[in-house]
């Protein structure tokens, strides 16, 4: 289903030829002046300068072909070259009983057959998950589904740490607490326990000891290197010990994944990558693109057009040691041959650009990806404060994930405290509802800027928040259930099966804000292409926002509930199924559960 923009822009660009004018000139917009119409047409000035014309002169040849069309209400030719054009309230509700209708509420997928492969994980196991981890997770899981929406085989991988340092770290910890462990005795042939010995909580706490002694004990730092390396030379004791605290590890991962509503195709570590790598580099010599720098492996990647510095990436350090530069590298030679992906997106903080610049220019150098596999670094802001500092604990530590999460759901809890509901059913929605407002204040914002977590703006029930928009579904809600209907997908097939432009509009007339909430709904499907075109769930909060506000002035001009004209309350009443069934649709594009009541 074409998007109302390209109907108008059809008859635009068949005006434009008629007159002897190119047809991409005829492209039409939303207008910027609301006052004055709804839509726009700005070719006239460019093709005027192709021409030699006055611009007012071109926009009035084309408004003389078309102003006469049905389709439009208004349409007007205003200097210096402007075409101004509001669509009639017939082709207006005939659009969006379309809509009612059609799969994905008339979307067309533009990359059907097409995979992708998004990396929006990277927490290391054996520690909880922190506020840095929040926005790849949220921002990840958003644009999976809106790529499956657009027709993309999607794969999520969490991508794990488990292959670095932090193990290293907690193994020389163990071995200092517990040396009679089998796992730390080299000549032990025997079974290893089937337990790990450390819990969830274990681990909590020796990480963090771990790490802090590692930085003011220099020789404490270097068994934990040399750990690793036992580690990934295939010590028996060290893998044995390292695939139990990974085993523990994932599923208090997957715990706090699934309470964020964020999921996983793939749980591959940096160790699935690990075998790769040495057969990777023996490649890439052979290829004579690697040289020795400083005793270390690296590869030019600098081009003559840059005008900043770029610096080789090294492969392995002058120890022989690889890096994570090789590491992520093995990775995509990994998802290559597994996947063929068509694209492979990176949601990894903004401070990791360079990094991965170099990563993408050596697999290209290399032949790992094909020449039109697409790799994007979609760099993420962080998260501060609402003062705009870093986002820390009282103590001035980093805030776990847990904590604020919690933190929110309380604010919530507080808020709603005075509803006439059980208090386990007002802390079971208020988690819902913080949920909701973690997400939509993070994915509400460009995902490439830094933002401020207000914790009160965020769970406000007004504004632009998460709190809002669902408490504007419930309100619909409500309403269709107290005229003896039920939202969802059912209810929408039954309210337009029949005579879908009949069921929202007969000739009669349509007030200002039924016709900007019918106009408001024909932006759905331009919303979801910008942001999957553009990487941009925010695009997507955007038109939700507008539309609940658009939603709410119809709702306080107009009385559904007590409507005497039953004509008029059925195309009311499918008018709001129809926005609810569009805002959960954009919801569950944003991983955002919504409640049945608030």
């Amino acid at each position: 289903m074409k998007t109302i923009l390209e109907n108008i822009s059809e008859k635009l660009k068949k005006a434009f030829v008629e007159c002897g004018y190119d047809e991409k000139y005829g492209i039409a917009v939303i207008s910027n002046r609301p006052d004055l119409c709804q839509f726009q047409c700005n070719g006239a000035m460019a093709a005027a300068k192709q021409y030699k014309k006055a611009p007012i002169a071109i926009a009035q040849e084309v408004w003389d072909k078309i102003k006469d069309d049905p389709y439009f209400k208004q349409i007007d030719a205003a200097a210096p070259g402007f075409l101004n054009m509001s669509v009639s309230d017939k082709a207006l509700a005939g659009y969006v009983a379309m809509m009612g209708s059609e799969k994905d509420f008339g979307f067309e997928p533009g990359n059907t057959g097409k995979t992708v492969v998004i990396d929006y994980g990277g927490a290391n196991v054996a520690k909880p998950l922190h506020v840095g981890h929040l926005r790849p997770a949220i921002i990840g899981e958003s644009l999976k589904r809106i790529f499956a929406t657009d027709g993309f085989k999607t794969i999520g991988d969490a991508h794990l740490g488990d292959w670095g340092l932090p193990i290293g770290l907690i193994i020389t910890e163990m071995t200092r607490r517990n040396p009679e462990l089998p796992y730390f005795d080299p000549d032990y042939t025997g079974e290893y326990p089937a337990e790990c010995p450390v819990s969830i909580s274990d681990l909590e706490e020796i990480y963090p000891f771990a790490s802090a002694r590692s930085k003011e004990d220099d020789e404490y730092r270097q068994a934990a290197k040399q750990a690793v390396v036992d580690l990934q030379s295939g010590r028996r004791g060290y893998i044995a010990l390292w695939k139990q605290i990974m085993e523990i590890s994932k599923i208090d991962l997957k715990k706090n994944y699934d309470g964020l509503n964020v999921s996983f195709e793939l749980w591959n570590g940096e160790s699935d990558a690990d075998p790769l790598i040495m057969p990777m580099i023996e490649d890439m010599k052979s290829k004579g693109i690697t040289r020795i720098s400083e005793g270390a492996l690296v590869v030019d990647v600098k081009e003559e057009s840059d005008n900043k510095e770029m610096p080789p990436c090294i492969l392995l350090k002058s120890d022989g040691a690889a890096i994570y530069a090789s590491t992520d590298l093995a990775t995509l030679v990994q998802r290559e041959r597994d996947f063929h992906p068509d694209k492979i997106v990176y949601v990894v903080d903004k401070r990791q650009g360079l990094h991965f610049e170099q990563v993408f220019r050596t697999a290209r150098k290399a032949g790992i990806v094909r020449p039109e596999t697409d790799l994007i670094f979609l760099g993420n802001g962080t998260i501060n404060d609402k003062f705009g500092h870093p986002f820390k604990t009282r103590d001035g530590g980093v805030m776990r994930l847990e904590m604020l999460m919690k933190d929110v759901a309380d604010k919530v809890y507080e808020k709603m405290s005075d509803r006439e509901m059980d208090k386990d059913e007002i802390l079971k929605i208020s988690k819902m509802v913080g949920l909701a407002a973690v997400k939509y204040g993070d994915l509400s914002n460009q995902a490439t800027k830094d933002y401020n977590f207000d914790i009160d703006r965020f769970s406000s029930f007004e504004g632009n928040t998460g709190p809002y928009i669902l408490y504007t579904m419930v309100r619909i809600r409500s309403i269709v259930e107290k005229c003896g209907q039920k939202v969802g997908a059912g209810s929408l097939s039954e309210a337009f099966s029949e005579d879908s432009l009949n069921a929202l509009y007969s000739g009669r007339d349509v007030s200002d804000s039924e016709r900007e909430l019918m106009l408001g709904l024909t932006g759905f499907s331009q919303a979801l292409r910008l942001a999957s075109d553009e990487l941009a769930p925010h695009k997507l909060c955007t038109f939700i926002y507008e539309l609940s506000n658009r939603f709410n002035s119809f709702y306080h001009e107009n009385k559904i509930i007590s409507e005497e004209n039953v004509s008029l309350k059925k195309a009311w009443i499918n008018l709001i199924l129809l926005t609810y069934g569009v805002l959960d649709k954009v919801m569950e594009l944003l991983a955002i559960t919504v409640p049945e009541k608030m």
